[in-house]
């Protein structure tokens, strides 16, 4: 009997604690409350041991599988249960290895790399826990131990305290913009109001005329919704007429339209990674979530290139079986650096070792190229813009293009565009297409508005182009740091996330000046910056205005100037010794700055030739958008 007792102490926490003088004291007494059933097994009342044995998921069980074998056994005492507990008795198996299921290359298999939430232990804890030791001290039977339930808000709670500690909680300033008075927006009143810097409409189209009217028609004939799925009712003739709009555009077969184009990327990644048999996707170090969560969400194996380092990606197609699928996935324009993408080469290198391409344009489309389509087609500017062949240019090489109908065409929605058999596989394979309600009518004939607006005019991505030119031009005067770029984003680097929030609160609080500080996760720690966009409203007042506050917040916080991080050696692109000039992808010629070098002869200088042009531009656009109108 001592053995058995050794033994099951080793497997027993209860009677691990308890003594064996409790445990001969409870197996002799039963119990005085009348309303507990106390029956044994074989008859008479049941002690308190076993009463407490039967609350045991294990003794609990075994007591009733011996009940009904032994009724009348003299052994169906204190320890009645034990043959039945060695029994071969039915038990609940127990997960004990992973899943196995596909996943992303760079994901453990361990679900989360951090330890298990554990919600911080209350004062009522700790004397429970002394007041169930006092019990089994003096031979009374513990109450049964209460289930813990998980803390569903403590763990809310934590989670969003640690976003405060590192400074990476996100505000949401309450902003809204004047569709008359653009890039004007009031804030909570109609009376507050601040000059919008960082906005992707970045050519204004979400207050153009011409989209405008043609929403408002659209609304009025057709309502404000879909009605369902393009399955389900939700397929049209906006929907037909914007698809096609948006394949002319690109130069390709086919397009879809989706809700938005985290949704396009994250669906088309997923479908072609899971279904490519031992599919690999090669992607960019700095491409965008949606295309990293479409990856992760494919199953696929994926290999990770330095970014826009061509070297890097070839060693990694290298390494791969020809006969193995694979997608190389990048970006045209990378929003918050404004660096762009090798496109050219990475085809060269899709050729070369039989990979497919998949770029995003979504920060290009409507801004570069003779009819707005992106970086793509910008690369071959001149073929386009003579209406020559496409064949065999950039774009026509790319297989998979995706973009966005909210940023530059100002309206909502994304899509891709290719072979008409991939769009159908996508079409007929994708959940996040299938699943979604449609876009409704007003907003797709809006955006196809928006879009063949663009193709025909490019005033509005020239102006923009030279807003930025004279807004980094200004900062560069002025000694205030931005990360050198070819693009229209003006990245501008402040290196701290809690100085990164404060220079952006202070420029809205005392120059009403709304400019939204990007910290980690969006950029990696230590490269907090400010993104500033100008856009074809951005007239000299608004310009002359930023710089000032901005040159006015640097002193008033101390933050580092190019000259500052120059002496530390510089940092990614700025004050670097002896760093390579970064000319605009936008050429002189290709802007139209014939004017521009004639102004430099006079002797006003860059900036003042610059401004020459910029109000000559700036007439030009208004007469043509009130002809427009």
């Amino acid at each position: 009997m001592e053995a058995l007792l050794r033994q099951s102490r080793a497997m027993c926490p209860f009677l691990n604690k308890t003594s064996p003088a409790t445990l001969r004291s409870m197996s002799m007494s039963t119990s005085t409350n009348t309303s507990v059933h106390s029956a044994a097994p074989g008859g008479g009342a049941m002690s308190n041991l076993q009463i407490i044995a039967r609350r045991c998921p294990v003794m609990g069980k075994a007591l009733s599988v011996q009940s009904s074998r032994v009724a009348n056994s003299a052994l169906s005492g204190a320890f009645g249960g034990t043959r039945a507990y060695h029994a071969k008795v039915p038990r609940a198996r127990l997960h004990t290895n992973a899943p196995n299921q596909a996943q992303a290359h760079d994901i453990p298999a361990v679900r989360r790399d951090h330890a298990p939430f554990s919600p911080p232990m209350s004062r009522a804890q700790p004397a429970a826990a002394n007041a169930q030791q006092h019990q089994h001290q003096h031979g009374v039977a513990p109450e049964p131990p209460k289930p813990v339930k998980f803390d569903y808000d403590a763990f809310y709670q934590n989670e969003l305290d640690k976003k405060h500690k590192d400074k990476s909680y996100r505000y949401f300033n309450n902003i809204n913009r004047l569709a008359q008075d653009f890039p004007r927006a009031h804030m909570s009143t109609p009376e507050e109001r601040v000059t919008v810097w960082c906005s992707n409409d970045y050519l204004g189209m979400g207050r153009n005329p011409q989209v405008l009217k043609r929403m408002h028609e659209t609304l009025d004939t057709y309502g404000s919704g879909a009605g369902g799925t393009r399955n389900i009712s939700g397929h049209n003739q906006h929907a037909v007429g914007l698809e096609g709009t948006i394949a002319k555009l690109h130069a390709k077969e086919a397009a879809l339209v989706f809700s938005s184009c985290y949704v396009a990327n994250d669906a088309t990644l997923a479908t072609l990674g899971s279904k490519f048999p031992n599919c690999v996707i090669l992607s960019d170090s700095m491409n965008h979530a949606s295309m990293i969560q479409g990856i992760r969400h494919s199953g696929a194996k994926k290999m990770v290139f330095k970014h826009n380092d061509v070297q890097d990606l070839e060693a990694k197609l290298a390494s791969l079986p020809p006969e193995v699928p694979k997608i190389i996935a990048f970006e045209s324009v990378y929003s918050m650096c404004g660096s762009i993408g090798p496109i050219e080469e990475i085809c060269d290198l899709a050729d070369k070792y039989g990979a497919i391409t998949f770029l995003d344009e979504v920060h290009a489309v409507g801004m570069y190229g003779p009819g707005g389509a992106g970086v793509a087609e910008h690369l071959d500017y001149e073929t386009y813009a003579n209406g020559r062949n496409p064949r065999g240019t950039v774009q026509d090489r790319i297989d998979i293009i995706t973009g966005t109908l909210g940023k530059a065409y100002g309206c909502v929605g994304g899509y891709i565009a290719g072979s008409a058999k991939m769009v159908d596989t996508i079409r007929s394979l994708a959940p996040g297409f299938i699943f979604t309600t449609s876009l409704p009518p007003a907003t797709m004939a809006g955006a196809q508005t928006a879009i063949e607006y663009q193709q025909a005019y490019q005033g509005d991505r020239r102006l923009q182009q030279l807003h930025t030119r004279a807004v980094k031009g200004t900062l560069a005067e002025m000694d205030i740091p931005v990360i050198p770029n070819p693009s229209h984003i003006i990245p501008v680097l402040v290196g701290n996330a809690e100085v990164a929030k404060a220079a952006s609160d202070l420029l809205l609080e005392k120059h009403q000046i709304y400019v939204q500080a990007i910290n980690y996760p969006t950029v990696p720690v230590g490269q907090e910056r400010l993104r500033i966009t100008p856009t074809p409203g951005h007239i000299k007042e608004y310009r002359d205005h930023l710089c000032q506050a901005l040159d006015s917040v640097w002193n008033e916080l101390g933050i580092k100037r190019t000259s500052d991080w120059a002496r530390e050696g510089g940092f990614i692109g700025v004050g670097e010794k002896d760093a390579a000039a970064v000319e605009p992808l936008w050429t002189d010629e290709q802007l139209g700055l014939k004017d521009f070098k004639e102004d430099l002869k006079t002797g006003q200088g860059a900036l003042g030739a610059l401004e020459n042009v910029l109000e000559r531009e700036r007439v030009q656009v208004g007469q043509t958008v009130a002809a427009a109108a």
